[in-house]
């Protein structure tokens, strides 16, 4: 199977980790990455290897720094495919604009949108739950949810699988950051509540309403991953909590911690052990905060912000690249992305101590 050429369209949170993974692939060439001005973040392309590509209109901005090879039309007409990892909202006119007229398949990121005006296609992509559509549909333009909504995929799926006509609905609030620990973003004293958040929307995009999913989101003042608190309701009896946190032991997106006190402890964990960019790209539930009554389980996961949809964007690349089968692509996302490693090494770490049980 030849090598598949990606552009990455944008170098920001996602742009620069999506980056650096897919050039761990040996079956894909990262042909270069966008930058939309000029400034570190071209330095730093560069230092990586990567060939920065420019708008055309703004050349003479880039004048004199190092890597600029070219236009965004040029690499977006010698990519097989673009991820395009530009502002939420500009992908749907880089659509309009680039992609399309180019007959390129893309990628969008969770700023974008499946539903309305501007919608930059009508699949919205989690692995876990419809990875089939994507690489058996001759896709050409797919979004990948936001984290928020790619961790309720890794956290609810299995639940389905395992749980099925027993699942009664799913409470959910999501308890979001305010920005990314690189972002220089200003974090704001206070607790904002959203009124009318996408999440559920776009969670029921690619679960479907067989389960009814009622959600509700604030925003707190943390760069610190995002926490979940959720109540799973049943028909009936709920499982006990040790049988419920059976559902994740082999699921390699998701952690169950036992003695993690907070997001930060987590996320220092990682940095200290060397995973890229501090991330761990998985879910975590909190086996501790994890209890069953009549027939509701509470529990809460923090989810990984913005890394947790780096391997997403390789699951789905896999899909229109190659159409692996799901079992295939996610053997190989998994090994690339070290995502064993990672939650074995988590799991030690914060493992239940003497005594401790669900």
């Amino acid at each position: 199977m030849g090598r598949k050429a990606v552009f990455v369209n944008g170098y920001g949170s996602i742009g620069r980790r999506v980056a650096a993974f897919l050039a761990e692939d040996p079956q894909i060439r990262v042909v270069g990455v966008g930058k939309q001005s000029p400034g570190a973040g071209v330095a730093e392309a560069a230092s990586r290897g990567f060939a920065v590509y420019v708008p055309e209109d703004r050349a003479g901005r880039f004048a004199g720094a190092d890597g600029v090879a070219g236009t965004i039309r040029e690499a977006v007409r010698d990519c097989d495919l673009v991820v395009d990892a530009s502002p939420g909202g500009k992908g749907s006119e880089n659509k309009a604009r680039l992609y399309g007229p180019a007959g390129v398949a893309a990628i969008y990121q969770g700023g974008e949108a499946v539903h309305g005006e501007g919608a930059v296609s009508d699949l919205l992509f989690n692995s876990r739950s419809n990875y089939a559509e994507a690489a058996g549909g001759g896709r050409r333009h797919v979004m990948v949810g936001s984290c928020n909504v790619t961790g309720m995929g890794r956290a609810l799926q299995p639940l389905r699988d395992r749980y099925g006509g027993r699942l009664a609905r799913f409470d959910v609030t999501l308890v979001r950051r305010w920005a990314d620990a690189e972002q220089e973003k200003e974090v704001e004293d206070t607790i904002e509540m959203a009124a009318s958040p996408h999440h559920g929307r776009d969670v029921e995009a690619f679960m479907g309403r067989a389960v009814p999913l009622f959600l509700r989101a604030v925003k707190v003042p943390t760069r610190q991953m995002h926490l979940h608190i959720m109540d799973v309701r049943f028909s009936g009896e709920a499982p006990p909590a040790a049988e419920f946190l059976e559902t994740y032991r082999d699921e390699p997106g998701v952690a169950t911690l036992w003695t993690a006190t907070g997001t930060a402890e987590v996320r220092r964990f990682a940095d200290s052990m060397g995973f890229s960019f501090a991330d761990t790209g998985l879910i975590h539930v909190h086996a501790n905060m994890t209890s069953s009554a009549g027939d509701t389980v509470r529990t809460m996961y923090s989810d990984d912000q913005t890394g947790i949809v780096i391997p997403e964007n390789h699951m789905l690349a896999q899909a229109m690249l190659f159409g692996r089968p799901y079992a295939e692509a996610a053997e190989r996302t998994s090994s690339l992305f070290r995502a064993a490693e990672k939650k074995r090494m988590l799991e030690e770490r914060f493992a239940p101590g003497p005594g401790a049980g669900a």
